[in-house]
This record gives C-alpha cells, sequence and structure tokens, in this order.
C-alpha cells in the first residue's frame, strides 16, 4: 500500500497561545484574556488562538490516514520551538514534507517516521509541531495498510509484548482550579489537578501560603466528594517554577523546607511537584533539579518532582533521566517532534527507574490526544496527560474512551 497524496487543512486547537514569559513579568488575567504587551517573539498578544494544521494522507486504496500539528501552549518558551502559525508552515509541509512521502511503501512506521525527522527547510530541521503531526498520519497510515491499530503497529515495531490495561489519566484545570477540581474528582480521575500555579504575587503566595491554603482545600474537597475512601488520587501541580521565584532557584534548603510543608498539607494523598524552578537554561536547570531531587531523597520527604521546562527533546529526557534530575519526566510531546520520539523517551525512563509522565499540551487536538493514547497503551508510561483543552470533561473524555475503544478491541482479538 503506498500513499498517493498529502493534503494540509488550517486547524484550531483546544486552547490557546500563551506568552508565558508575559505572564511571568506580571500579564493581567482579564475573563479569558490577558492585559498586557507580549515579550515573546512572534505572539501579537499575550494569550492568543491555538492554531493546527491536519495532515492528510491518501492511500492507494482510497483510505484517508490523518494527524493534526499543533504546538504546546507556551510556545517559544524553556527552550522550545517558536510559535506556530498554519499560514506560515503549510507551504512548509507542501514544499519539503510531501515529496518524501508520496510514493511511499507503508511497511514500517519508524522507518517513515525517521525519514520525516530527517526532513529539513532551508537548512534547518522542520518545526516540532510539523514533525509531530506528520509522523501521526504515517502511524496510521500504517495502521490501515496493515489491518492494524495504531497502538499494536508501536508493539510490533519496538518488540513490546504489552498487558493491555487502562493507564492513569492526569486531568488539567487551567486557571479554573477549584470548579474544576470537582468535575476531576466526580469523575474518578487518577491524578489531578495541575492547578496552574504559574506567578508567585497571586497564586503561589510570596512566602507559599496561597498554594498551601489551596493543597488544603484540596484535600478536604476530595474527601468531601469521593464515593468512597478507595479513592486516592495523586495530587500534581504544576508551579511553573515560582518556588524557585520565591525562595531561590538554587537554595535548595529553603525550597525543600516548603515542599515538605506541602507534603504535609496534602496528606492523606501523594504530591507531585512538577517544575518547581526554572532556571532559564538547560544545564542549569538539570543541575537545580538534580540537586533539589537529591536534598528531597536525602530528608525522606515523600514528594515526586518532575521535570518540565527545558527537558523538551527526546535527548533532553535522556539527560535528565541519566542524572536524576527529577523523580519522573514529563514526556511533553509535541516538544520531541515525531511521535516515534515518544515511545523511545517513555521506554528510555522506564529503563532508567524514572518516572514517565506522557503529557503534553491543553492546546493539542482531538486527533492528537487519541493517537498519543495509542503510543501510550503499548510503550504504558505512568500517566498520560488528558487533552485538549482545560474544560476537563472534554479532553478527559477524548483520551478515556480511546483507551476503552483500544482495551474492548484488544479483548476481542484475544477472545
Amino acid at each position: 500500500m503506498k500513499i498517493e497524496k498529502v493534503i494540509c487543512a488550517e486547524g484550531r486547537t483546544g486552547f490557546f497561545f500563551d506568552d508565558q514569559r508575559a505572564i511571568k513579568q506580571g500579564a493581567r488575567a482579564d475573563g479569558s484574556a490577558y492585559v498586557g504587551q507580549p515579550v515573546t517573539d512572534g505572539f501579537s498578544a499575550v494569550r492568543q488562538a491555538g492554531e493546527s494544521i491536519s495532515v492528510m494522507l491518501i492511500l492507494e486504496d482510497g483510505q484517508i490516514a490523518y494527524g493534526d500539528c499543533a504546538a504546546v501552549q507556551y510556545s517559544g518558551a524553556g527552550g522550545r520551538d517558536p510559535l506556530f502559525l498554519a499560514a506560515d508552515f503549510i507551504p512548509v509541509i507542501e514544499k519539503y514534507v510531501a515529496p518524501v512521502l508520496v510514493g511511499r511503501e507503508l511497511n514500517s512506521f519508524r522507518e517513515l517516521a525517521a525519514d520525516v525527522e530527517a526532513v529539513e527547510a532551508d537548512g534547518k530541521r522542520l518545526h516540532t509541531a510539523i514533525r509531530y503531526g506528520v509522523t501521526q498520519a504515517v502511524l496510521d497510515a500504517v495502521a490501515k495498510a496493515n489491518k492494524m491499530l495504531m497502538c499494536e503497529v508501536i508493539a510490533k515495531e519496538y518488540h513490546l509484548q504489552p498487558e493491555y490495561r487502562r493507564i492513569p489519566i492526569f486531568t488539567q484545570s487551567g486557571d479554573n482550579r477549584y470548579d474544576n477540581s470537582d468535575k476531576m474528582i466526580m469523575k474518578g480521575a487518577d491524578v489531578l489537578p495541575h492547578a496552574l500555579i504559574n506567578n508567585v504575587e497571586t497564586k503561589l503566595g510570596k512566602d507559599g501560603q496561597l498554594l498551601i491554603d489551596y493543597v488544603k482545600w484540596l484535600r478536604d474537597r476530595i474527601i468531601a466528594l469521593r464515593p468512597s475512601e478507595e479513592y486516592m488520587p495523586v495530587l500534581h501541580i504544576d508551579v511553573y517554577g515560582t518556588i524557585g521565584m520565591a525562595f531561590g532557584v538554587n537554595n535548595y534548603e529553603k525550597m525543600a523546607d516548603y515542599i515538605a510543608l506541602l507534603e504535609q498539607a496534602a496528606k492523606p494523598f501523594k504530591l507531585r511537584i512538577e517544575g518547581p524552578m526554572d532556571a532559564e537554561e538547560r544545564e542549569a536547570q538539570m543541575i537545580a533539579l538534580k540537586n533539589l531531587t537529591a536534598e528531597i531523597d536525602r530528608r525522606g520527604i515523600g514528594v515526586e518532582l518532575v521535570a518540565d521546562e527545558w527537558c523538551n527533546t527526546l535527548e533532553d529526557i535522556k539527560y535528565f533521566a541519566d542524572n536524576k534530575a527529577g523523580h519522573m519526566v514529563q514526556i511533553k510531546t509535541p516538544d520531541l517532534g515525531g511521535i516515534n520520539n515518544i515511545a523511545e523517551a517513555v521506554l528510555y525512563c522506564k529503563e532508567k527507574g524514572i518516572g514517565a509522565y506522557q503529557g503534553g499540551t491543553c492546546n493539542e487536538t482531538d486527533r492528537s490526544a487519541q493517537v498519543c493514547v495509542n503510543i501510550a497503551m503499548a510503550v504504558q508510561p505512568d500517566q498520560i496527560l488528558a487533552k485538549p483543552g482545560m474544560g476537563v470533561d472534554e479532553g478527559y473524555m477524548i483520551v478515556y474512551n480511546e483507551m476503552q475503544r483500544i482495551l474492548a478491541c484488544m479483548k476481542a482479538k484475544n477472545e
């Protein structure tokens, strides 16, 4: 089976592009918008509509395989590729990617994905969002050509024999961290709430008290709403470097003191803290997170630290995992480019004994979320993000339902 044609369509994502630097510098929320001037290159506003490109591959027998190119909410920050606008990049796909794919046999996902990863435009590697969406379409095409599920293609080509099971789903609240937490608890989310703690003064508190108060509220709310004591979700809070901003990026003792207070506030629930500091560059971030992880472990504090900022590519993930910079690594799927790298990143973290959080961004699409679920079902990370969007219901539905479809299909095949 061959690819006959490549078609692109502009699309929207499930959320927005946000200028993270402008928000950290004080841009003020005003309803769903932000008031202030953007500071990151490419942004025309602090918050602007998210864009995607749907890449469709027309196969010889008329089937259509597709994937969606999308970039993270905080594009252009933390070492990531710049803002991804559909009008700018559809011509790039048509000029540089289509000739590589048209006429190709659909025998090997890994081979085709590697070829897409190797494409250059004007001497530069393709934007991560392009590689992300095109390789999704390639995986779908190989699956359709071989009458397999996408997860089966991944399992076959990576020589895996997964025990197909439901993976813990992590839901994110956005700024609506109270009402959305209720939704998560009522739906039985395994991991919650993300909480979007991205400002010291308004969300963490100069002394950290605002976040402590929120964690206490969340603990009490779970206990009040849960159907039974058996429901024990993990509390996972992304602080976007604000702990380091409040207590000192390299002041490991003070940061550990504060994290110990958060642990007490969360009990009896397990707590994860994502992105405790942002050292503004890769090497410094790895060292800071490594040292804080060691301090947390030395004291026996039961909080897991999650690497995020400056840990973007497959190479970054390996580097952080090798150095034990964090107890868990977020594999932020659009940042890795080709989805082949997602599978390899999860497998590498598992090999190194580091927690593998197959994440992504609220700024993706339903299609990219579905494809990511298929990858996860084959490689079995510790948790997977409910995406896209910040409304909880939609992202959780998409990820949960795709997982259930796969489980039902695999059960039927084995009967």
